[in-house]
């Protein structure tokens, strides 16, 4: 079975590799509340929950790698404290990535770390 696509980028200490699985997809529908269909659509139209945009990033860590523990941490100190519209792209691009299979635009997630 082919391994779901993944999005490489600079967050937070270094570059990481955000990838979300099946399973995750599930998990992001979950802690959301609703379907990844209607969840892209509020992305996409920036009518989304900060919440959203936390969990898609944290979630989309966990499933490039990181241990759920160091994805909560870069999440506290890298996403929640910043302006929402800077890590924003970095949300859209895990996103893109799990729905087409690469990022339609790079995301400039290097905002995101400082």
């Amino acid at each position: 079975m082919r391994e779901a696509p993944a999005h490489v980028a600079f967050f937070g200490d270094g570059e990481k590799t955000f990838r979300l699985t099946p399973e995750l997809i599930v998990e992001l529908e979950r802690v959301t509340g609703t379907g990844i269909g209607s969840l892209s659509r509020r992305v996409f139209s920036s009518d989304f929950r900060h919440g959203d945009i936390l969990d898609l990033i944290r979630l989309g860590l966990i499933g490039g790698g990181t241990e759920p523990q160091e994805a909560a941490a870069l999440i506290a100190a890298y996403a929640a404290p910043m302006p929402i519209m800077s890590v924003y792209p970095v949300a859209l691009a895990i996103l893109e990535t799990a729905l087409f299979g690469q990022a339609q635009v790079p995301a400039n997630t290097q905002e995101a770390a400082e």
